[in-house]
């Protein structure tokens, strides 16, 4: 290549790779399209043979108004310079060395599919679950379809008071029929419908009512639930009455949250079929067996607020213990990143390791990776909503082509630069994978499948049935 033939112009476009195709991929490949005078192409790259991400296997079938955000990724894919290869896993098809020899810069978007451990005697008994693993479990998400969940008991509880905490107690406490026109896997909904014994979830935090994590939006939906009513004891927002926000240091959304507990606090309940049932400042310490050997309760410790010593409130508890009955448990603690092969991973965080969206060996030495760039969750950890994610993949961005600015030295250049040389590395390997007009297909079909059983779409819900029914219509 000749000095003149810079990385980004006609003569030799900028060769980016996405590894991943949620939002963040998608965000951070509409910013390098969007950039005037840049010449780019761009390939993305998901271990999955459907595109989107969290937006199609995590986001709630009942929050179809979120789904929505897909159109703008068609949008980034219309584009004649975005490719998708669809079911192709880096450390199984192509190796992180590979990306460095086809492409200029490599973008990491693959988000945090694993779920943090609590580390609790008992956390292993049957029963006791993920909030990744049901969320998958109900989204048709392949990675999720095979799970097996006990959900015909008295009482369930919800760890955790994020989003996907509420989303978890929602999905549990709807009557099921509401569900039936959305995109919920069939199985799942089929399975929901044979709940019969379940009256009361409990979600469960740490910290006060003031540092939950959920929105105003989802607490509320949950308190306008058909099929349950909200409980919020007095004593979980004790205190919390007549307090200044501005002193306390709360935040509108915190503020709006506060007002409504309050509100909560002070209504009878209205004999709903099932409850879901707020507890605040309290830490599972066990997961007890029941009969069979399955989970039969959860141990609680009362927690109080302390200063942390850092400007903020951490919970400590008091020796003081409840135990709850409970038939099954859903975790909903945090996500974490899986590693993966060749690319820096840092265990502590389960991020991928990063300086201002670049890549860097490990958070101790900072020595950058030569064109790796990493965007949303694997750079960050989990945390902010879906849009949360545009402006953290244009920053990277904005890095990636600082570093590849004019004048100055890039710090990759792909050995083999055409556009052909991904499909004809994985045609040698014998790779299957999937274009994103094959999922144009994938989509119309389950379109007209939902549309058939009375729903928005009826997913695919594993691999081989993807590309066995690619095969069967090409």
């Amino acid at each position: 290549m000749t000095q003149s033939a810079h990385p980004g112009t006609a003569e030799r476009p900028l060769r980016a790779a996405i590894v991943g195709s949620g939002p963040s991929g998608f965000y951070a490949a509409d910013a390098l399209i969007s950039r005037a005078g840049l010449n780019v192409t761009i390939d993305i790259i998901d271990r999955l043979p459907t595109p989107y991400g969290l937006v199609r296997g995590g986001v709630a079938p009942d929050h179809q108004n979120i789904k929505g955000v897909i159109r703008v990724y068609e949008k980034v894919m219309a584009h004649p310079g975005v490719r998708f290869f669809g079911n192709i896993k880096v450390g199984r098809d192509i190796q992180a060395a590979d990306l460095r020899a086809c492409y200029d810069a490599v973008v990491f978007a693959v988000g945090n599919e694993s779920d943090q451990r609590m580390r609790l005697p008992g956390e292993d008994l049957p029963g006791c679950h993920s909030a990744t693993e049901f969320v998958g479990w109900y989204n048709g998400h392949p990675d999720f379809t095979h799970l097996k969940f006990e959900l015909d008991v008295e009482a369930a509880v919800v760890i955790g008071v994020g989003n996907v905490a509420m989303d978890v107690a929602r999905i549990l406490a709807r009557d099921p029929h509401e569900l039936a026109g959305t995109d919920m896997a069939g199985y799942a909904l089929e399975e929901l419908k044979t709940v019969r014994k379940l009256k009361r979830i409990y979600v469960v935090g740490r910290r006060g009512a003031a540092q939950a994590a959920f929105s105003p939006k989802e607490i509320k939906e949950i308190g306008a639930l058909k099929n349950a009513d909200l409980i919020v004891g007095p004593d979980e927002v004790a205190g919390m009455e007549g307090k200044d926000p501005a002193a306390e240091g709360w935040d509108v959304e915190t503020k709006q949250d506060i007002e409504f507990l309050l509100k909560k606090a002070q209504e009878a309940p209205a004999g709903k079929p099932r409850q879901i049932v707020l507890r605040f400042l309290r830490s599972p310490v066990e997961f007890l067996a029941g009969p069979h050997g399955r989970l039969g309760a959860i141990k609680l410790e009362q927690n109080a607020l302390v200063d942390d010593g850092k400007g903020d409130l951490k919970a400590q508890g008091t020796g003081q213990f409840e135990t709850l009955p409970v038939g099954v448990a859903f975790k909903a603690i945090g996500y974490r990143g899986v590693p993966l092969p060749g690319v820096p991973y840092d265990v502590k965080k389960g991020i991928i390791p990063s300086a201002e969206g670049r890549v860097v060996e490990n958070l101790e030495n900072r020595k950058l990776v030569p064109g790796a760039y990493v965007v949303g969750w694997a750079k960050r950890g989990p945390s902010g909503l879906i849009g949360t994610n545009k402006g953290d993949s244009i920053a990277t961005v904005e890095a990636l082509l600082n570093d590849f600015a004019a004048g100055k030295t890039p710090p990759n250049l792909a050995a083999d630069p055409r556009l052909e040389a991904l499909p004809e590395l994985l045609a040698q390997r014998g790779a299957r994978w999937v274009s994103f007009e094959d999922w144009k297909r994938i989509d119309e079909e389950e379109i007209r499948r939902g549309k058939a059983a009375g729903k928005i779409r009826e997913k695919f819900i594993n691999i081989q049935e993807v590309l066995k029914f690619l095969d069967s219509t090409r």
